[in-house]
C-alpha cells in the first residue's frame, strides 16, 4: 500500500499524536546514531516532550555536557563561522531570488527585443512603434551585437576556406612528384 503525504499540521487526536511522536522520535534517534557512527562526528540530542516527565537525552547526560562545554569553549568566530540565523538565511534567500528575478527579466526583455527585430526583418515593416527610448537603445545594442556575431562568423568561415585551400595547394605538388606525368599511366 502506498503511503500518502502527511499534512503538516498539529495532530488533534492525542493518542495518534503520541504514537506519531514516538515513531518519529525513534527514527530521528536512529538517524542521529547512524550519522554519528558513519561520519565520526560528535552528536547529541535533548528532547522535551509533553508525554514524558523528564527530557530524553542521547547518548548520555555526560556526553551532552561535554559537547556543550566544547561548544561553549569554542571561540565566537569559530562558532559562528558557518552558523546562520533565520534572519541571515532569509536575507540570503531573498537576495538570490532577486538576482534570479533580475536575470529572468533581462532574458525576457532580450527575447521580446529579438522578437521585434525578427518581425521587422520578416515582414519588412519596422515594428518599433510600441518601444520607448530605452527599448530602442537596447534594440540598437542587440542589432549591433548580432551584426558583430555575423561578422565574426564570416571571418571564421573565410579562415576555414583559406586554410582548406592552402592544404589543397600543399597536397598538389606531392601528388605531382609521385607521378610527374599523370597521362602516361
Amino acid at each position: 500500500m502506498a503511503r500518502r503525504k502527511q499534512r503538516m499540521a498539529c495532530i488533534t487526536n492525542n493518542s495518534a499524536r503520541k504514537t506519531t511522536f514516538k515513531k518519529r522520535k525513534n527514527n530521528m534517534m536512529k538517524k542521529l546514531r547512524e550519522l554519528s557512527t558513519l561520519c565520526g562526528i560528535e552528536a547529541c540530542a535533548i528532547i522535551y516532550s509533553p508525554f514524558d516527565f523528564e527530557p530524553e537525552v542521547w547518548p548520555s547526560s555526560y556526553a551532552i555536557e561535554n559537547a556543550l562545554k566544547k561548544l561553549k569553549d569554542m571561540p565566537a568566530i569559530e562558532k559562528s563561522r558557518k552558523m546562520l540565523s533565520q534572519e541571515s538565511y532569509l536575507k540570503g534567500m531573498i537576495s538570490k531570488a532577486y538576482a534570479k528575478l533580475k536575470r529572468v527579466r533581462r532574458e525576457n526583455h532580450e527575447k521580446e527585443l529579438k522578437a521585434v527585430m525578427f518581425q521587422s526583418l520578416t515582414k519588412g515593416i519596422p515594428q518599433f512603434q510600441n518601444l520607448n527610448l530605452m527599448d530602442m537603445d537596447d534594440l540598437g545594442r542587440l542589432i549591433i551585437q548580432k551584426l558583430n556575431e555575423i561578422d565574426n562568423k564570416k571571418k571564421s568561415l573565410r579562415e576555414e576556406v583559406t586554410e582548406s585551400q592552402n592544404q589543397t595547394i600543399q597536397l598538389t605538388p606531392i601528388v605531382n612528384m609521385v607521378n610527374p606525368n599523370p597521362h602516361q599511366i
